[in-house]
């Protein structure tokens, strides 16, 4: 089996992971009740077949066609690279064992054997508290029947190993607590499965019949005291040197659980843990080597907890004051003193607790001033200096920020820790968008403690599922396919999940996508290149398909997004 057929496997995991992928979210109670482990590993697996994909992963072989280690090589640093979740990262060790065990031949039944012992081990030195009745049970019962398999050849390998893993998935049920209270097998397991059938078909050219799982069961939400919010931290380090991945696993494990650090075979690594110091956990990373493509997400840890906050958008206040944009400044001495003559005479009384809000657009500034937030409008661009300055100039002995998603995570913390002093408390709240942001200020209650309105704050903040509406610039590889110059692109988050040549189609489909999850309130953020009436039109389509749904139309301004989406 050489390179062609791995990539081709690699698609076909991809188009069963996006038929299934429904049914492994709603699996999705361990390690955390999110349901996004299918959703996780299609885009790991998309990550994955992009990058063999490109036409320098793979080296020829015979007769022109691409050699397995190569694209293997490939596929495991494609996914080692995109992971999304534990999940996703324990997937890339599956490739990258494969990629080790087919550095010398293509994949035979031998090296087969090889690449799933290999994979075994990879995933397990990989977490700090390897736990049984999960991925890694079904990973190492596929191996251990694969290895005892002595009909010969390739198909009848890959067929004892996936049917194998499709007995042990059955039994994850009764072998984990939270599986068996929930009745359901292991999410992580199943998406392995997936995996593993599809690498059958490939070979065989026959497709498995496997069982459908159900869901979990509805359970209420138990009585529990109020904790501090909880973070998916997840970044990659490239370039770090070998011998500090076990410091790095060690320092996260300190921080939370969860805890995965994996390599990809190529000097690249990726860090996962479930923390509540999401700065902590970076700092962690910086602690060993530089953390790139950072992503926090906030964890919804138990149904029916998260949404309570989220009472609709109280009634703008008066009382803040704007900083304009300064990134033009020459020196952090320059933005300290402009921020300052921006701030000055602008707040009434210092206060016990302020709020510092970044936007885009002279609308959404005073949106959030109206709200009563002081508003450093970045335009298009901030510079983690500027931020830092217009924290110092508040007043206020607690700040909260809301950056909106206008920095980077590592640079937020940095800017966290510079700002805290003896005299000042500093939080900044994860709010990635506008519409985030707008949403955890309509909650904000000065008459809290600061941990209490911060915590509110953000739940308000991660209960918003937001997107974006915009234009493609140029021609580019999304997770959906190419983009060409002038395409409408429909994100969720960050990702784009809708392309279409008519702008306004590619706007309704997106609504469709978000508002099928479900949704009670609509805010429409307009940007400033929005076509006209183009707003208007996706507030028609929202009542004409999701009747009930209340839609509020801002005029924001910014640039980039034609529209920001938030759906409370």
């Amino acid at each position: 089996m050489g390179g062609a057929e791995l990539l081709s496997w690699g698609r076909l995991c991809v188009a069963a992971l996006e038929q299934r992928r429904t049914e492994i979210d709603a699996l999705n109670v361990f390690p955390v009740p999110d349901s996004d482990t299918g959703t996780n590993l299609l885009a790991t697996m998309r990550a994955a077949v992009a990058e063999a994909q490109r036409p320098a992963s793979g080296a020829d072989g015979d007769r022109g066609r691409p050699a397995a280690h190569p694209v293997a090589a490939a596929l495991a640093r494609g996914a080692t690279a995109g992971a999304r979740g534990n999940s996703g990262i324990i997937v890339s060790q599956v490739l990258r064992g494969i990629a080790d065990a087919t550095v010398d031949t293509g994949l035979t039944e031998q090296t087969y054997r090889a690449a799933l012992a290999r994979a075994a081990a990879l995933v397990r030195g990989s977490l700090s508290d390897p736990v049984e009745g999960t991925i890694l049970t079904v990973l190492d019962r596929a191996g251990a029947a694969a290895h005892r398999c002595a009909e010969p050849g390739l198909a009848a390998v890959v067929r004892a190993g996936a049917d194998a893993a499709a007995r042990a998935l059955e039994d994850t049920r009764d072998q984990l607590a939270v599986l068996r209270e929930a009745g359901v097998v292991d999410a992580g397991a199943r998406g392995l499965l997936v995996l593993l059938d599809g690498l059958v078909t490939v070979v065989t050219g026959e497709t498995p019949v496997r069982a459908e799982y159900r869901a979990a069961e509805p359970r209420l939400p138990s009585a529990r005291p109020e904790t501090a919010p909880r973070y998916e931290v997840m970044y990659r380090i490239d370039g770090a040197r070998a011998d500090l991945a076990a410091e790095l696993r060690s320092r996260l494990a300190a921080l939370g659980d969860s805890v995965v650090v994996a390599a990809d075979g190529a000097g690249g690594w990726s860090a996962h843990v479930h923390c509540a110091d999401a700065g902590a956990a970076v700092e962690a990373g910086l602690a060993v080597g530089r953390p790139v493509a950072i992503r926090i997400e906030h964890l919804i840890e138990a149904p029916g907890h998260g949404d309570g906050a989220t009472a609709g958008h109280s009634r703008p206040r008066a009382g803040g004051a704007v900083v304009t944009e300064v990134c033009d400044a020459a020196d952090s001495r320059q933005v300290h003193d402009r921020a300052a003559r921006q701030i000055s005479g602008r707040l009434g009384e210092p206060a016990d607790r302020g709020v510092l809000a970044v936007a885009s657009g002279a609308g959404a500034a005073a949106l959030f001033e109206a709200a009563g937030a002081v508003v450093l409008n970045a335009g298009q661009t901030l510079e983690s200096a500027v931020l830092l300055a217009a924290i110092r100039q508040l007043p206020h002995r607690e700040v909260l920020v809301l950056p909106n998603g206008a920095l980077p995570a590592h640079e937020l913390v940095a800017v966290g820790a510079a700002a805290r002093d003896a005299r000042r408390d500093v939080l900044l709240l994860p709010s990635a968008s506008m519409v985030q942001g707008l949403a955890a200020l309509a909650v904000h209650d000065r008459a809290r403690i600061a941990v209490d309105d911060a915590f509110t704050m953000s739940e308000a903040a991660a209960s918003t599922r937001w997107g974006a509406l915009r234009r493609a610039r140029g021609r580019a590889l999304t997770m959906v396919g190419t983009c060409a110059p002038g395409d409408g692109l429909g994100l969720v988050g960050h990702d784009v999940v809708v392309i279409d040549r008519d702008t306004r189609a590619a706007g309704q489909t997106l609504l469709d996508r978000m508002l099928g999850l479900g949704g009670e309130l609509v805010t429409l953020l307009v940007g400033a290149a929005a076509p006209d009436g183009l707003a208007d039109d996706l507030a028609r389509h929202i009542g004409d398909e999701f009747p009930g749904v209340e839609v509020t139309v801002y005029a924001g301004g910014q640039q980039g997004d034609l529209i920001q989406i938030g759906v409370e």
